[in-house]
Order: structure tokens, then sequence, then C-alpha cells
């Protein structure tokens, strides 16, 4: 059974993987089609989100696509052609298993412990948005097109867990908006509805990126990762479980070294260095 892991032990085969210091990159690499997805990347993305909670020298993970934009959705010649051919071969248990593997990859991002920051440029769409959608943070460019386009190929808006993130992230009545036409957000509306962070300029995009993920990472890893639990977990509680899963989670805290390493800090007048334990 894994129980421990490094950056250095992951070699994927479908999109590109880079590490300086505690920092993740991944960067979804066919740009001659604004980097569709593919049953094996999507397997791949999966597994490696899967494995990053083993991964004890990651602290935090950028992903994003290559030559100026982010994921143009599921490959139409080797996903949707494929697809459309289970359907007309009656194959309904590999359709279901093909939907359940998306949904799987969204799942092992939510569950990895290390905060995900999409950086996003240009063509945001169909499964790339999911999984802008599933990361923690998301950095945009105002030429960004974002849109889940699954309306447009007779599909419902209802595909990997979009129709419980997006309302949450952006409120029930824009997520139903984009969600049932499959409209495209520009960067600003995107901006101003939540769904970025903020809006850098393209050139800039990525610098800006790591240097967030390297101020994350120099902070208290343990704790980022107990927030990104509850903040995942909460969804489904009352206020009053909240609230007593938080005492339970902060009191898990305030057993670790960072948070007397931050006391001896604040009393010496120093800023404290943070190692994750």
């Amino acid at each position: 059974m894994t129980t421990k892991l490094l950056a250095a032990d992951f070699r994927p085969q479908h999109f590109a993987w880079a590490v300086d210091g505690p920092v993740a990159t991944i960067t979804l690499n066919r740009p001659e089609r604004k980097n569709p997805l593919t049953f094996e990347s999507y397997a791949e993305l999966r597994d490696t989100f899967r494995q990053l909670a083993f991964a004890t020298d990651v602290k935090v993970v950028v992903m994003t696509g290559a030559e100026g934009n982010f994921c143009s959705g599921g490959d139409v010649h080797e996903i949707i052609g494929p697809l459309v051919r289970m359907k007309e071969e009656g194959r309904m248990d590999d359709l279901l298993a093909f939907t359940r593997m998306t949904g799987d990859t969204v799942k092992a991002i939510r569950a990895c412990p290390q905060p995900v920051i999409a950086a996003i440029d240009g063509v945001c769409a169909g499964a790339g948005a999911i999984l802008a959608m599933s990361s923690d943070l998301r950095l945009g460019t105002e030429r960004s097109k974002v849109a889940f386009l699954f309306t447009r190929v007779g599909l419902s808006g209802a595909d990997m867990g979009a129709c419980a993130l997006l309302p949450r992230i952006i409120g029930q009545g824009r997520a139903s908006e984009l969600l049932y036409t499959g409209r495209s957000m520009d960067g600003a509306e995107a901006e101003r509805w939540g769904f970025f962070n903020r809006l850098i300029q393209p050139d800039a995009l990525l610098d800006e990126a790591h240097a967030l993920a390297r101020s994350l990472a120099t902070g208290p890893t343990f704790a980022h990762g107990m927030t990104k639990r509850a903040l995942h977990q909460e969804w489904s509680m009352g206020v009053d479980e909240a609230i007593e899963a938080e005492a339970q989670a902060q009191a898990i805290c305030m057993q670790t070294e960072d948070f007397a390493r931050a006391y001896r800090a604040f009393a010496a007048k120093e800023k404290p260095v943070f190692e994750g334990n």
C-alpha cells in the first residue's frame, strides 16, 4: 500500500508535470487542439490527484494549459465519437463507467490535501471548465472564455458535479443560466461573478499563479489541508454540525508544532517559519 511518494516519483504520460520546490505544476499540453482531454488523460489526472495525498514534498498544485488556452473539454474525436458509438451499440454500462470516471477526477481534486490553483487563459470549456471549477482558487485573464457546453451537445448541465459545485461558487441563478444555455463568460464577467479570484495579464498569469502557490506553500500546510477538507465536507452539514467539526479540526491543529512556532515567533516579534507539522 502506498504511504509516501515524492514529486520525482510522478511520471505522467498524458500531461506535463513540473516541480519547483514545494509547488507542482500540471500542464495540459495538446495545444494544437486547445488542450482537450482524452480517456487516458482523465484517468491519469484522477490517479495523480489521488496519489498527491501521499506526496509529502508537494504543498500546492498549479494546473494550467499550454500555449494560451486552458482546456477545450473532451476531445471530439477521441471521446465524443467513441461515446456516440457506445450509445449506438447499446453499451450503457460503458457510458456509465465513463461518466463515473470523469466524476472521480473531480472527487480526486477535491480530496487531495494540497490547495489547487487553476491558471486559466483562453478557452476553458466543457470538462475544462469543470477542472477549473473543481480547483480551490482560479486566476484568469480578460481574454479567457469559460463555458459549460454540455447542452450544446445534447447533454444536461449536470456533469461531473457542476450542479452541486458551480452554484456554491457563483450562486444558483447564475449557475442555472450557464448550465442551461452553455454560453461563455469572458474574464471580466467571470471575475465579477466570483468564478475567478482575480484577473491577470496573460504574460504574467503563470508567474502570478506560482507566486500565490509559493506563498501558500510557506504557510501552515497541515492547517491548509484541514481548511480544504472542512470547506468541502461542510457543504452537506448543518451549522451546528459544522461548528462541532471545526472545533475538532482546530483542536487537532493546535497540537501541531506550527501552532507553537507561530506563538513563539509572535512573542519574539519575528515572522513564523512553518514546516507543515
